[in-house]
């Protein structure tokens, strides 16, 4: 794979100055590029590496001095980080996995592939799925009974699709990624301690201890078109209705979706994040590492969460939070520069206190 700078400009809409019949393979960053790379030097703090690496040509901010970083061409991008998502696209050389059907893999005779599918080896396709045109699933997918995957799907290694599980166009599923396993539903036969402290915030009551029995999930999975499912993250399907997850958004690593949540469109839920049972998550949300939600909860639209917030009750639009329990970020900022003035506050208390106590052996 070779691109010239003319052409890798051309395609991201981008502008090539110096030699632009230069020749690169591969990207790298700054300090690791050859001749043959083109450098990633998206800012200033980045391009000082240069001079460590052996670049001719670099990706940089617009207004940067090309020349006086030393490279023989450069590509200028308004936005150099948003360029990257078209330049690696060009630069992606996919898994190897090759095309058509592996002959160890099994396949329903009653399900039904679309023109130029790729299924790997030792992939088990099941009774009535429907693969859409062009998909690409890897090795050792399972792909249930009845579930359906629109167009130009990429499935990778190990992917778990459980049976009726519904599936948009272009949407990607990374190693491990279960789709489809039962909610974690279980009911005793009297009230249970939990339901009471649920109530009393507190109190369990009388309760006694008792067996759990479980709640069959006859609801299943539907994922938007292109959406994006991390390694090893788990979406459970919902106990009578699906669990839904909308248009565009994009799912982290090790992240859990309980049964009958909804997620809206063009969310991110980063490394970690759970999701408890029957919440809706509005569209546009963000919701950094290790955030947890609450289950049978509203979150709003264009809501933000940093990293280890815990939500236990609704939120509304546009909310930004920290916290656990959750708070306005500015407040949880301020909350915690006076927790760290306690130890300070306690010694001037003290020597208060020391000096009213003198003041009155003194009288």
């Amino acid at each position: 794979m070779s691109y010239t700078i003319d052409q890798i400009a051309k395609a991201l809409g981008a502008v090539a100055v110096g030699a632009a019949d230069i020749q690169v393979t591969a990207l790298a960053e700054p300090a690791d590029a050859g001749p043959e790379h083109l450098a990633l030097a998206t800012k200033p703090e980045y391009a000082a590496a240069l001079p460590q690496g052996r670049a001719r040509a670099a990706l940089l901010w617009e207004g940067a001095d090309w020349q006086a970083l030393g490279l023989e061409a450069a590509i200028f991008a308004p936005r150099p980080r948003y360029a990257m998502s078209g330049l690696t696209a060009m630069m992606d050389l996919g898994e190897g996995w090759g095309d058509g059907i592996h002959p160890s893999a099994v396949v329903d005779d009653t399900a039904v592939l679309g023109a130029d599918v790729h299924v790997g080896p030792l992939t088990v396709i099941g009774p009535r799925a429907q693969i859409g045109a062009g998909c690409r699933i890897g090795p050792q997918v399972t792909i249930g009974a009845d579930a359906v995957i629109g167009e130009k799907g990429l499935i990778r290694e190990g992917v778990r699709i459980a049976a009726r599980v519904r599936i948009g166009a272009r949407v990607i599923l990374h190693p491990g990624a279960v789709l489809g396993g039962d909610g974690f539903s279980f009911v005793t036969p009297e009230k249970s301690g939990v339901e009471s402290v649920r109530e009393t915030l507190g109190d369990q009551g009388g309760a006694t201890a008792q067996s759990y029995v479980r709640i069959h999930s006859l609801g299943s999975v539907r994922l938007g078109d292109d959406v994006e499912v991390g390694a090893n993250s788990a979406i459970d399907r919902g106990t009578v209705r699906d669990t839904i997850i909308g248009d565009r958004t994009k799912i982290d690593t090790l992240v859990m979706i309980a049964h009958n949540v909804v997620v809206g469109t063009d969310t991110l839920l980063c490394g970690q994040v759970g999701i408890a049972g029957s919440t809706r998550i509005g569209n546009n949300v963000v919701f950094a590492g290790q955030v947890g939600v609450g289950d049978n909860l509203f979150v709003g639209d264009n809501v933000i969460a940093g990293g280890g917030t815990k939500i236990l009750s609704n939120v509304p639009a546009g909310r930004v939070l920290l916290g656990y329990p959750a708070m306005k970020m500015d407040s949880h900022i301020d909350m915690y520069k006076h927790m760290r003035r306690l130890g300070r506050m306690v010694a001037d208390v003290a020597a208060l206190k020391k000096a009213v106590f003198k003041a009155g052996q003194d009288d």
